[in-house]
């Protein structure tokens, strides 16, 4: 088993302000569908690395207090969360070192109330 995550969900009450949001952050698109009456937007992904969506649906609640899912924060996390507050977004946890073989993490609350992390190396 290469990666115990496959796939994950960021559910959404705002869909349209979700994607707003996570594109701003993270400076990429987002593929938008609807699959079964519920809205998914697709992160890029080119089928090696693990991937996600935001959703949705009647089945998806967004929860401060469940799961926490760490996106890449590319070479250095704090572009990604300097632009968290823009997006109406809140830090809760600044860039922090954990070790220098693990790097740094950062955590927010994004517009839908989800708790989220990011990390990087550096």
């Amino acid at each position: 088993m290469e990666n115990i995550i496959t796939f994950f969900d960021i559910p959404a009450v705002d869909f349209n302000r979700a994607v707003t949001f996570y594109k701003s952050i993270l400076g990429l698109e987002i593929n938008e569908t609807e699959m079964y009456g519920t809205k998914m937007g697709f992160f890029p992904s080119d089928g090696t690395n693990v991937s996600g969506a935001i959703v949705q649906g009647n089945d998806y609640k967004p929860s401060a207090d469940g799961v926490v899912a760490y996106l890449n924060g590319g070479n250095d996390l704090q572009t990604v969360l300097d632009k968290v507050a823009a997006g109406n977004g809140t830090v809760i946890v600044p860039k922090t070192h954990i070790s220098p073989e693990v790097g740094y993490i950062g955590m927010f609350i994004d517009t839908e109330g989800n708790k989220m992390a990011v990390h990087s190396i550096n």
